[in-house]
């Protein structure tokens, strides 16, 4: 995989590859001037949404609670002591996605604890692990959250809202907290290499516009609902060379995750090349049957992207650090597919 050939260079000799569930010793960092902008000083300060972070020695044990962060370190070849388990996406219930344990079984190493999460953030079982660090870059926590952890270990937070942070912005924040700024920056730059990549293999994606329709309620299309440019579903098409349609961007502009348009308003959709969306065949031909929604330049010319919401596919539209090398080409394909039908 080029990014761990590129890592490798950078982390030879520093990195324990099979750092266990149980602890183990952190990779080195560089020598390099910073305050949490690159590897190797102490203290290392990040200021986040939630506050201040200060970390003042190379972390050792390392635990994440929501969504992704734990794919930071394993990217950077450490195990976590403890992790966030999937609540969806996982196809065999392992409580890891498919990403995730191919990742374990190249590194050598079990699954570490997997904290559940279905009632929130499990506090006892965290501080169980005993941290050294917790990384939450990605993540809903509130402030009482944030406070709490901290009273374990110290914690990175989101950078400037719940759920909004970027998969860049994930490792940055996240390596940071490692001790790893300079290898997070290596692991941004060797993805954006491999999308760059792929897109270029792709040219029917150029000049197309794509739009992330929400879960579709058959039973009411009165609305047309979908994620704006501010949910990372949405700001993924950037990186896939794909741009925002009006209606996306001017509801974008406010800040909010998600739009809705009332159905008599279709033609405010009709710079849509490509709908993306969770469903099946079934809801396509619902949509291609209804009066209105069939009006939609991407419906009348089948540029429909339809994902398994439940499945690992539709898991990964939502773009994080091991999860965009794992999904990349089939989605890329798939668009690619969709943005041919365009007209």
């Amino acid at each position: 995989m080029p990014r761990r050939l590129l890592l490798a260079l950078a982390m030879a000799g520093s990195v324990a590859i099979g750092l266990s569930a149980c602890g183990g010793s952190a990779p080195a960092a560089t020598d390099e001037e910073s305050t949490g902008a690159s590897s190797g000083d102490y203290p290392v300060v990040i200021e986040h949404a939630l506050g201040t972070t200060t970390i003042t020695e190379q972390p050792e044990r390392v635990a994440t609670v929501n969504w992704a962060n734990h794919e930071v370190p394993l990217a950077l070849g450490i195990v976590p002591v403890g992790m966030a388990a999937a609540n969806f996406g996982d196809d065999d219930g392992d409580g890891l996605l498919p990403w995730v344990e191919e990742e374990l079984e190249e590194l050598g190493a079990e699954a570490p604890v997997l904290f559940d999460e279905t009632d929130g953030i499990d506090f006892e079982a965290v501080a169980d692990t005993q941290p050294d660090v917790i990384l939450a870059a990605y993540s809903g926590l509130t402030q009482e959250d944030y406070d709490t952890l901290s009273e374990i270990a110290p914690v990175v937070a989101y950078p400037e809202a719940p759920w909004s942070t970027s998969w860049r912005d994930v490792i940055r924040f996240n390596s940071q907290g490692l001790g790893l700024a300079e290898e997070g920056e290596e692991l941004v730059a060797s993805i954006d290499q491999e999308i760059a990549d792929t897109v270029g293999a792709h040219p029917e994606l150029e000049g197309k516009t794509a739009m992330f329709v929400t879960h579709v309620d058959t039973a009411d299309l009165s609305t047309v609902n979908f994620y704006t440019a501010n949910d990372t579903r949405a700001a993924f098409f950037d990186d896939l060379g794909l741009a925002t349609p009006s209606a996306v961007e001017e509801a974008s502009a406010g800040g909010e995750f998600s739009g809705s348009v009332s159905a008599e308003q279709v033609d405010r959709f009709d710079d849509v090349d490509v709908i993306v969306t969770y469903g099946d065949q079934g809801l396509v031909d619902t949509l291609e049957g209804d009066p209105l929604l069939s009006q939609m330049p991407a419906v009348a010319n089948d540029a429909v992207v339809f994902l398994d919401g439940d499945g690992p596919l539709g898991t990964a539209a939502n773009p994080t650090p091991l999860a965009i090398p794992w999904v990349l080409e089939d989605y890329a394909s798939l668009l690619a597919d969709a943005a041919a039908k365009a007209k």
